[in-house]
């Protein structure tokens, strides 16, 4: 089982007047070699429907039209994660980023672990017992998707030794063992030896303790998880965080140390990925996404306006689907990203490329 992503691509680029390409090339005829040299080194083919005029240039000098040749034909170019196993952490719920990534995997072949914060576990885990998540559990083809086993975790610690004693004690912990970082990857390693795939997000609710609160769960977390997990990955495995673009421009409201947090995770991004890289041939990136209206975003508070903002100044004026989150997520972690390593991938639809808002009063004075 694989997900497809389609290869009938389209390029349409302006070009300049006939006698500007003679400048440079020279003549029609070397615009006909050009034409067939690209042909042969890209697996381009150049469109019939622009050649009247020459093999690369257009009738009215002005369109080239590409089309990318699939060596495949229509069933597209394959992300097979079959054989794969997954662990991803931070998810509670059945509408965040967190549950899309795992069904883009899932959809894709891979088998499916979940770390869940400890607080949120048991109604998680009844929720999906007693079949309130089938709906969102469904794949693209109608099977539901399997969750392999629920763990309980809370990447704040990462031994034992490290949980305070009024955590301990706290009776939304009760009943549940086994749940700082050392001691899931030893469960881990003992219930199936080892993994290909990490996958972290925020790990606790948003109201956070203070700023080192927030830099410990939202950045150092995965560098723990990574650090902890990597010796039962297999290489040529990989792991991807979440992050957010207050990493890098103001949010206001978007406080409480945790833009701090984000862009610490997006320094640590690049470092772990020499370091994984090195050490265990793993690629390490950041998928940057934009505001959800999940319920952990929900916290924050005014995570409907700033939905509306990015759906008015984005270059695509349309709603961001967790689901393309998820799909991002598989690229990245499937053979097809096998040079991708130390980046951070935005998915917000161009948010981040905007230096000036369209609704601002100023443009409408």
């Amino acid at each position: 089982m694989g997900a497809y992503a389609t290869t009938g691509m389209q390029m349409i680029a302006t070009r300049p007047s006939i006698p500007a390409y003679r400048q440079i090339l020279g003549s029609t005829s070397a615009l006909s070699a050009f034409g067939r040299s690209i042909c042969s080194r890209t697996g381009f083919a150049i469109s019939s429907k622009a050649t009247s005029a020459g093999p690369l240039v257009s009738s009215n000098c002005k369109r080239v039209v590409v089309r990318a040749m699939s060596q495949r034909g229509a069933q597209g170019l394959p992300i097979d994660l079959t054989g794969k196993r997954a662990f991803i952490a931070g998810v509670a719920d059945d509408n965040g980023y967190g549950w899309a990534i795992a069904k883009a995997l899932a959809a894709a072949g891979a088998e499916i672990l979940v770390g869940t914060w400890v607080p949120a576990l048991n109604i998680f885990e009844t929720s999906l017992r007693r079949g309130k998540f089938d709906e969102s559990r469904k794949l693209p083809d109608g099977s539901l998707m399997e969750i392999a086993k629920v763990y309980p975790l809370d990447a704040v610690y990462d031994t034992p030794e490290d949980v305070p004693e009024d955590v301990k004690a706290n009776k939304r912990y009760a009943g549940a063992s086994n749940w700082t970082v050392k001691e899931v990857v030893e469960t881990v390693k003992n219930d199936f030896g080892s993994i290909d795939i990490l996958v972290t997000k925020s790990l606790l609710e948003t109201s956070r303790r203070g700023y080192l609160a927030a830099i410990s769960a939202s950045s150092y977390s995965y560098v723990s998880l990574l650090q902890h997990f990597l010796p039962i990955m297999n290489p040529g495995g990989a792991s991807i965080s979440l992050t957010y673009i207050a990493s890098e421009r103001i949010i206001p409201g978007y406080g409480g140390g945790m833009s701090s947090a984000k862009a610490a995770l997006e320094s640590d991004t690049r470092v772990l990925a020499y370091e994984a890289g090195r050490k265990g041939k793993i690629r390490v990136n950041t998928i940057s996404a934009g505001p959800l209206g999940s319920r952990a975003a929900k916290a924050i508070g005014f995570i409907e306006k700033m939905i509306e903002y990015s759906y008015v100044n984005a270059p695509l004026q349309k709603e961001l689907l967790a689901d393309e989150v998820g799909n991002t997520a598989a690229f990245l972690v499937s053979p097809l990203a096998s040079a991708i390593t130390g980046s951070t991938i935005y998915v917000d639809n161009g948010l981040n490329t905007m230096g000036l808002a369209l609704d601002s009063p100023t443009l409408s004075t």
